[in-house]
């Protein structure tokens, strides 16, 4: 008397995270019943989380590229420095003129910085809600299969 044994591998990528689950039969399912209860837990995962890995796969996920500054953030950041360095100026020396133009030039350059900061924290924080969505479907996606009968791991 030959089993056969059929195990299969889900695989969805996510933005920059690949994420596996292996099920097992352990009732003697057939390949083709399991198809069918993987897209069965497949479709009840994605409605009790709201989270679909099979759509977020076929999104284009463009490579991460540096985090740009907001537009007008150096411009900002430059009058604020300008501002800063006339005061210093006049109080320090009565040169306020020079003490201006150096204000304005560091206080552009460390505003377009804090503006990447910010974005690049956004990013982060982005990633981290869609890793936690991700972690809820599979673990929704596990108990169902379990239920119907699997192992997966």
């Amino acid at each position: 008397m030959k089993k056969i044994i059929a195990i299969s591998l889900s695989i969805f990528v996510c933005s920059h995270v690949e994420a596996a689950q292996f099920v097992f039969p352990q009732n003697g399912q057939s390949a083709e019943q399991q198809n069918q209860d993987e897209y069965y837990c497949h479709s009840w995962a994605t409605k009790q989380t709201g989270y679909d890995p099979s759509a977020i796969a076929q999104q284009d996920s463009p490579a991460k590229s540096q985090p740009k500054a907001q537009p007008g953030s150096g411009f900002r950041g430059a009058l604020r420095g300008a501002g800063r360095g006339w005061i210093i100026g006049e109080v320090i020396d009565g040169d306020s003129g020079k003490s201006a133009a150096i204000g304005g030039v560091l206080g552009g350059v460390r505003g377009r910085g804090d503006s990447k900061a910010e974005q690049q924290q956004q990013s982060q924080q982005i990633d981290h809600a869609q890793n936690a969505k991700q972690d809820d479907y599979f673990r929704a996606r596990a108990a169902c299969l379990e239920a119907k009968g699997y192992s997966v791991k």
